[in-house]
Parts: C-alpha cells; structure tokens; sequence
C-alpha cells in the first residue's frame, strides 16, 4: 500500500499538470508546499514518529518536496512560454515597423514652459536679458550693500575684465525699468550661476523665474494672490500656500513662500519655493515725486502686459556705472 506522501505527490503533481493559467498554478502551491500545506504539515508530524520511521519518512518528505517544487517552476515556465507565444501571434513580422518618437524636451524646458504659460495668463510679458552682467546691474541697482556675501569671488563667478556671471535674474528687473517706464508687468524665467558646492541639492547653474510688476494703486495682497494661484495652478488645485516674513535687501515688506503639495513628497511637508516683496525702488528710477511714489508697488497681478516680449543685450559693453 502506497505511503500517504505518496499519494499526496501523485495528487499535486496531477493538479499541476492540469493548471490553466498562474493563479491556479500558484492556488496549487500554496495548497501542497504553503506553511499550512498538505506537504509542510509532515514536517511537523515527523515529531511524532518512532526513530525507525524517521529516516524512511524523512527521506519521502524530502523527496515529495522537492518533485512537487520541481514540477511547480518547469509548468510556471511553460505557463509564461505560452503567453508569450500568443502575444506574439497576434503581430505580423511583415508589416513595417512603427516608427517611435525621437527624445523629448527637458523637464527644465517643460517647468519653464508651463510656469511662463500660467503668468501670461494673468497678463504678464516675457523678459530676457544677458548672463554676462555688469556689478551694477547685479548688485549696486539691487541695494546689494557692499560687504555682502555675494560679491565674494567665493561666491560669484567674476570675469577678468569686471563683470560677472548673473547670480540671479533681478537683473532683468533692473535692465526693464531702465528701457520702459511704468506700468510694467514682466517676468524673467533664465539661468543663474554661483560657486555652490555641487551635491544633490546644489548646482553652479540653475534656474530661476522672477515677476516684476510696477503700477499705482497695488498692494501686497495682490502679490500674494498672484503667487497662490500660481502655484495652484502649477501643482494642483489642492496646493496649500503660506508666506513667511523674510529680509530682502532689495524689497521691503518681503516673504519666503512655501508650498504643500501633493505634486511634491506626496504632500507630507512645507516645502520653501519662492521669495517675494514689495518696494519703492522702481519708483525712483523714474524720479517720481514723493506723493506719486506712496502710491506705486511691485505686484503680480492685474492689467494687460505691457510689452509681449522685452529682450536685452546678451553681452553688455562693460558699464562704469
């Protein structure tokens, strides 16, 4: 009379055999070779067996597991074979191949696309201006007092002959109030440099957007409202917006933005993004009277744009401003 483990080989190799498809093939498995499997309880029973029995049993066991497990991966891979081979029934080798798309723009290049689309929906123009810039244009014109930081050749890339690469795109700003007078309404998406230790998180090169909006009878709560819809738009419409008080040299009252999202680390924390201010530095680049100056401020909101698009030398002969 055959041994139970016997039995219970011939069955499992037969429901094996018979499996349509890998969920059964898999119901199999864990019915016969699963913690509570037919199989895998003889292991527990082998504790209750004489010492004559145990080797003899012992080595059935063995060997029960090891053709069930066996048989279990060789129709697992015929199963995937055969899958295989009807998915590929269905193409015609002899129909010409589909040709596929070739690269796709940068995801710089897309942000930067979609961030400009957003702000000319609310009326702003595009501003470009050089990477190459004067001192003056970079710091003096920004209240950039001269023992700050930035003006350390540890921190900025200086040119031999004075001038320097931008450390950000307020530059831009500076060169617009320069050639138009208010109104304005710009932004100035574009590149930055400054000798920061390259790691995860820091680059010599990076990108920056910056708005610039000059008018009378404007306030700060319509530069908050600019940002927040922005970066609603931008990230979704569940995006929470909060505005930190921060100092600027160049803006006075200023803020540090953050943003929780989903968009970004699944919404779990604040994430800063932004800084922004109001000022009344434009004001006197115009030489306004000081009753006229009380009513202007940078803003990022109402109006239609100015000028479509505002460009600006992209090497400057050097200025001894």
């Amino acid at each position: 009379m055959p041994h139970p483990l016997e039995q219970l080989r011939d069955n499992a190799l037969r429901e094996i055999g018979d499996a349509p498809d890998e969920k059964t093939l898999e119901a199999v498995r864990v019915r016969y070779l699963g913690k509570s499997g037919s199989i895998s309880v003889w292991g527990e029973k082998m504790k209750t067996l004489s010492q004559e029995e145990r080797p003899v049993v012992g080595k059935l066991l063995n060997e029960t597991r090891n053709a069930v497990a066996d048989a279990i991966e060789q129709h697992a891979e015929k199963l995937r074979s055969q899958k295989e081979s009807e998915a590929l029934a269905s193409i015609d080798v002899s129909l010409p191949g589909t040709p596929s798309e070739r690269g796709s723009l940068h995801p710089l290049t897309q942000i930067l696309d979609r961030a400009i689309a957003i702000f000319r929906q609310m009326g702003f123009a595009l501003a470009d201006g050089p990477d190459i810039e004067t001192e003056w244009h970079c710091f003096d014109a920004l209240n950039t007092p001269p023992d700050h930081p930035a003006r350390n050749e540890q921190d900025t890339f200086y040119l031999p002959d004075g001038r320097l690469l931008r450390t950000h795109t307020s530059t831009v700003q500076i060169r617009t109030m320069e050639a138009a007078p208010p109104p304005i309404r710009v932004i100035a998406p574009g590149a930055a440099y400054r000798r920061d230790e390259i790691d995860a998180t820091h680059s010599a090169q990076f990108h920056q957007i910056e708005g610039l909006y000059v008018d009378e009878n404007v306030s700060i709560a319509d530069l908050k409202g600019a940002l927040e819809f922005f970066f609603r738009e931008l990230l979704g419409p569940d995006t929470a917006v909060r505005f930190r008080p921060h100092y600027f040299p160049f803006t006075e009252p200023s803020f540090e933005t953050d943003v929780q999202s989903k968009a970004l680390k699944g919404g779990q924390q604040w994430i800063e993004v932004a800084g922004s201010g109001g000022s009344e530095q434009s004001a006197r680049r115009r030489r306004l009277q000081p009753e006229e100056m009380d009513r202007i401020r940078i803003r990022s909101r109402h109006g239609p744009a100015r000028h479509d698009l505002i460009r600006h030398p992209r090497h400057p002969p050097v200025c001894a401003e």
